[in-house]
């Protein structure tokens, strides 16, 4: 009778299995591998929803990764539990998220667009410059600039 494959190689089983791209597979082995080193080498098998969030969190707080690198890891360690060892985790309500950055909108004044267009020679001053075809477009431009 055959061995039961090991662990990692059931994950990679599975995500063949579903058709997932290698990168994916080689992104989600290589998360479930760090969560087994976090946890001493302890086999997933014998942890659960605690494990899973002190591993998360320790990401976010401690090694200081985008919010998209901690969903990835969450994502690959849910996908051992329930897809390869067949386990629901509860809800993880313990878990530290990693902050995403704010984003906001670049806007220039009137004067800082003037002094763009000014600065602007060559192929895109031309661009840039009103001609026949864009002059209505940029006159309104530049009316809704007053400029």
């Amino acid at each position: 009778m055959a061995a039961k494959p090991r662990l990692l190689d059931q994950v990679r089983e599975k995500i063949r299995l579903k058709h997932y791209s290698i990168r994916t597979e080689q992104a989600y082995v290589d998360w479930i591998k760090r969560f087994i080193l976090f946890h001493d080498k302890r086999h997933p098998e014998n942890m659960g929803k605690e494990d899973v969030e002190k591993f998360l969190t320790h990401l976010a707080v401690e090694r200081h990764v985008a919010a998209s690198t901690q969903n990835q890891a969450l994502s690959a360690i849910l996908f051992l539990y329930q897809e390869v060892l067949g386990h629901e985790l509860p809800w993880l309500d313990g878990v530290e998220r990693a902050k995403r950055p704010a984003r906001l909108p670049v806007v220039l004044t009137a004067s800082e667009v003037r002094s763009v267009l000014a600065r602007l020679d060559g192929i895109h001053g031309l661009m840039a410059s009103p001609t026949s075809a864009t002059q209505p477009r940029f006159c309104r431009f530049q009316l809704s600039l007053n400029l």
